[in-house]
């Protein structure tokens, strides 16, 4: 059996997954901005699985990473700084852990469903936004610490983040309301608009095949897509290919299967 951790800036989700990748269960909790609180809640959730023997297991960090040495050195929307998250994980697992970005994981998920041959940029649009890129259903190494969500865009005459204004938590701040509960077009359109800003300039350097939308916002392409696709269309060029856009196949697990998919390339054949 394999573990998957998807740390999320409102919630974490827990997932134990077969040797088939099958997941079997799964647990949600809110995650505390505390890391000790955190670990202590993770402690208690691992312990209530019905499941307890791992053959290794991967942990999803929203953020940067010290690979070689486990280290999670940023957590974006969550104020954890330079934590040994690797070792401490491997300590209530029981079992070895790899650590690797939240939306890497996504990005590398998806692409498992799709041709080997196409370029994937997977976007999560969640509390915050991140960026994964997967060629060949590997991790692209040069892009693998890429953070496409702290991009500098001008918004209202200023240099700001794009999470900063089209992310989950900024659409909350703007129109009161989570992306779940916002059905006005017009509302749907404003955001679309927000979101091609960011999308331009990731199209214009990684020239992917496909974009995959993640996230909690993800889950609803299907409101602005159309939108979307609109406003890009404006901007398209020779140089410059609009790429296919479509949503998560499993837009709140893509992460979790990720986190299997990692961990048992690296893990399962020696087992």
């Amino acid at each position: 059996m394999y573990t998957g951790v998807d740390i999320g800036g409102s919630k974490t989700l827990v997932g134990v997954l077969n040797d088939d990748g099958v997941v079997t269960e799964k647990i949600r909790f809110q995650t505390p901005q505390n890391y000790e609180d955190f670990l202590k809640e993770l402690k208690k959730t691992v312990a209530s699985l019905h499941t307890s023997d791992f053959k290794a297991g991967c942990i999803a960090v929203p953020g940067k990473l010290d690979r070689a040495r486990g280290i999670g050195e940023y957590f974006g929307n969550l104020p954890w700084h330079n934590v040994s998250i690797q070792a401490d994980a491997e300590r209530i697992f029981h079992c070895p852990i790899v650590i690797e970005n939240d939306a890497n994981l996504g990005a590398l998920s998806e692409s498992m469903l799709l041709p080997k041959d196409k370029r994937i940029l997977y976007v999560t649009i969640s509390t915050g936004i991140g960026t994964g890129f997967v060629f060949g259903r590997t991790i692209d190494p040069d892009l693998v610490n890429s953070e496409g969500g702290h991009m500098l865009l001008e918004h209202h005459g200023k240099l700001v983040p794009w999470e900063e204004f089209a992310s989950g938590r900024a659409i909350v701040k703007r129109f009161g309301k989570k992306a779940a509960d916002i059905t006005d077009e017009a509302i749907w359109h404003r955001i679309a608009h927000d979101l091609t800003i960011g999308f331009m300039e990731l199209i214009a350097i990684t020239q992917p095949d496909i974009i995959i939308i993640g996230g909690s916002v993800g889950a609803y392409l299907d409101r602005f897509k159309t939108f979307l696709v609109e406003e890009l269309k404006q901007y398209s060029n020779p140089l410059i290919a609009i790429p296919v856009f479509q949503q998560a196949a499993r837009p709140d697990e893509a992460v979790l299967y990720g986190c299997y998919d990692l961990a048992h390339e690296q893990y399962g054949k020696n087992n």
